[in-house]
C-alpha cells in the first residue's frame, strides 16, 4: 500500500541525490551493497544491545539506497537483470537482519521468548510473502493484489516503533511499548498479506488452466 504513493514521492526526491552520484562515477550497484551493509550494520550492532533509536537512524540514512540504486540506474540508462536480482536479493537480507535484532535482543537482555518468537515469525513471514509473489510471476501469473503489509509498510511500522521505544533510554517513560505492539501487528499483516497472494495465485492459476484448457479445446475441434 505504501509503496504505491511514498516510493514516487521519495524518488522524486532523491533525483538530484542519484544525478550527483553517477557524476561521480558511483555505480548503482554500489551504492546497493553499501546501503545492505549499512542496514544490517544498524540492526544487528545497535538492536540486540537495546540501542534502538541510534540503530533505526542508522538503518534510515542508508535504507533510502533501495529507492537511489534504481533511480541512478534509470537515469545512466543501465538497468539490467543482474541489477534487479542483486537488488531484490539484498533487500530480503536488509530485511532479515532488522527482525534479527530484534530477535536477538528479546532472546538476550530483553528476556522475552515470546517477543522473540513474534520476531523470527516476522522475519519468516516477510520472506515468504516476497517469495509467493516471485513464485507466482515465475509461472507466468501476475500475482495482482496489494496485500495488507507488504515490505515498505513491515519496514516503516517496526522502524518508527523502534525509533520511538528508544527514546525510553532518554527517559521518556512508557513509550518502550510501542516496539511489541508493533511487531504483533507486523505480524499479523504478513499472515494476512501471505494468505491475500495466495488466494489470488490460486484463483490466477485456475483462471490460466481454465483458459488453456479451452484453447486446447478449440484446436482440436
Amino acid at each position: 500500500m505504501l509503496n504505491k504513493y511514498a516510493r514516487a514521492f521519495f524518488t522524486r526526491v532523491l533525483t538530484p541525490f542519484a544525478a550527483f552520484l553517477l557524476r561521480r562515477g558511483v555505480s548503482p550497484d554500489a551504492v546497493t551493497l553499501v546501503g545492505t551493509a549499512g542496514v544490517m550494520a544498524g540492526a544487528l550492532v545497535f538492536f540486540p544491545r537495546g540501542e534502538f533509536f541510534w540503530g533505526t537512524i542508522v538503518i534510515t540514512l542508508f535504507v533510502f539506497s533501495d529507492l537511489v540504486d534504481g533511480n541512478m540506474a534509470r537515469q545512466a540508462g543501465i538497468s539490467s537483470r543482474w541489477g534487479a536480482f542483486l537488488d531484490s536479493t539484498l533487500d530480503r537480507v536488509a530485511d532479515s537482519a532488522v527482525f534479527a535484532g530484534f530477535a536477538l535482543w528479546y532472546a538476550g537482555n530483553g528476556n522475552d521468548n515470546v517477543l522473540c518468537a513474534v520476531a523470527i515469525f516476522c522475519l519468516a513471514s516477510g520472506q515468504v510473502v516476497s517469495y509467493t509473489k516471485a513464485r507466482g510471476e515465475a509461472i507466468g501469473l501476475p500475482v495482482a493484489v496489494n496485500g495488507l503489509v507488504e515490505r515498505a509498510e513491515r519496514l516503516v511500522i517496526s522502524l518508527v516503533a523502534a525509533g520511538l521505544a528508544g527514546l525510553h533510554d532518554f527517559g521518556v517513560p512508557g513509550i518502550d511499548v510501542l516496539l511489541p505492539i508493533a511487531l504483533w501487528i507486523v505480524a499479523v499483516g504478513s499472515l494476512v498479506t501471505l494468505g491475500q497472494r495466495v488466494v489470488t495465485v490460486r484463483r490466477e492459476a485456475a483462471e490460466a488452466d481454465g483458459a488453456g484448457a479451452q484453447g486446447n479445446e478449440a484446436e482440436a475441434t
